[in-house]
């Protein structure tokens, strides 16, 4: 079967990639994907493949294979855009001005439906059901996987494992790497407002300085987390935004502070945000000001089961030889597959799409962000590999 499965990867990779520049060149955002998600629908009614609609935008597929019920294995894929416009040359640019697919996820959504096209064509070959999920949403608060999840995507059938495949622009193509236990980070938001009395610059004997108390807030908060938290713990507090004012001799009466925190352990993060708003109360009262602070609690750490991780790693040694399987560095970003891994044991891999010699370097998140396409052939038949020999005995 893994030949087959190399035949068929190479054969359709043409098609996979044509499917993918579509996708690249129709961005949507975030909850907005509803070009894409029928796209998704038109390739699996014609392969063959039944499936339903979910969270508005998701795609949820279903291949049964002999003994269906032997085994449940779910692939996911993400297919939101992000706010950034595109500087990438290319015949299949972006189209929608200020949206851009910098994040690799027409990528995992192409590579999905080829793998599905894989299974579909071998479902008499092998045993148990993969179910596949196109997901939205996965790169805004509250998370797609968080909305799939209320409605049941996780049952009826109830998968056994998930995995789910990112791109990789440190890792070169053909590449592939994965990592027991933490992988990434948690992921909240911050947002202060810091009320004071405005007045004249000149007389700041008369106002609440809400500036100065917000300098004070940030040196505080960066304090508390490099004496609070384990030295082996990584945890990052970064405020990105401060609003307040708009002239030079006119003390403002509010300032509006957004952050970011970031954590690897689910104790420590809402400890955490338990010290971040005492902390944070005190000190602007204790300087005569008013505080708003809301967390906007987001996505979870991403923890990749041990077993299953394992699992996957070994299948892809076979898939594609030891030498290409490297192991996954800690990150601090931060992926909603979070949440389908805390419900059932999952693994979040990484899939390798630099080349140098083509000037493909550029990071996710960035206007010139571009994959090496034949990481493309890659992905596809290590996705139709795993759904098809996971869990398998």
């Amino acid at each position: 079967m893994l030949a087959r499965i190399q035949e068929i990867s190479n054969k359709i990779a043409s098609e996979v990639i044509e499917w993918r520049r579509h996708l690249h060149a129709h961005p949507e955002l975030s909850y907005q994907e509803f070009k894409t998600a029928a796209f998704v629908q038109e390739k699996l009614q014609a392969m063959g493949i039944p499936f339903e609609i979910m969270a508005t935008t998701g795609v949820i597929g279903l291949i049964q294979g002999k003994n269906p019920e032997s085994r449940i294995v779910a692939l996911r894929a993400d297919m939101d855009a992000l706010p950034i416009q595109e500087e990438n040359d290319l015949s299949f640019k972006s189209t929608h001005p200020g949206i851009m697919h910098a994040c690799g996820h027409d990528v995992h959504t192409a590579c999905l439906l080829g793998a599905a096209k894989i299974l579909q064509e071998t479902r008499t070959e092998w045993s148990g059901t993969v179910k596949l999920i196109f997901q939205p949403g996965e790169e805004k608060n509250p998370g797609g996987a968080s909305l799939l999840i209320q409605e049941g995507v996780l049952e009826n059938p109830k998968p056994q494992a998930i995995a789910a495949l990112h791109v990789n622009t440190i890792l070169e193509a053909g590449k592939v790497s994965f990592r027991s236990g933490k992988v990434m980070a948690s992921a909240d938001e911050l947002y202060f407002t810091i009320k004071g009395k405005g007045g004249h610059a000149a007389s700041p004997h008369l106002t609440v300085d809400p500036i100065l108390i917000s300098s004070h807030l940030i040196t505080a908060l960066q304090q508390l987390i490099s004496r609070h938290n384990h030295p082996f713990n990584p945890t990052v507090l970064s405020i990105t935004s401060i609003h307040g004012g708009n002239t030079t001799n006119v003390i403002p009466d509010e300032v509006k502070l957004m952050g970011t925190f970031r954590a690897m352990e689910e104790s420590w993060r809402f400890e955490a945000h338990q010290k971040i708003r005492q902390l944070s109360e005190s000190l602007v009262r204790s300087m005569g000001g008013e505080l708003d602070l809301h967390i906007d609690v987001g996505y979870p750490c991403v923890h990749n089961d041990p077993q299953v991780n394992e699992a996957c790693r070994l299948l892809a040694e076979t898939y594609l030889g030891a030498e290409n399987v490297s192991e996954t560095e800690l990150r601090m970003g931060a992926e909603d597959f979070g949440f389908y891994a805390q419900q059932i044991p999952g693994c979040f891999f990484r899939l390798g799409t630099r080349n140098e010699l083509k000037g493909i370097v550029h990071g996710v998140h960035t206007p010139r962000f571009m994959v090496e396409e034949s990481a493309i052939e890659t992905g596809v038949g290590l996705m139709a590999w795993l759904g098809m020999r996971l869990l398998a005995d």
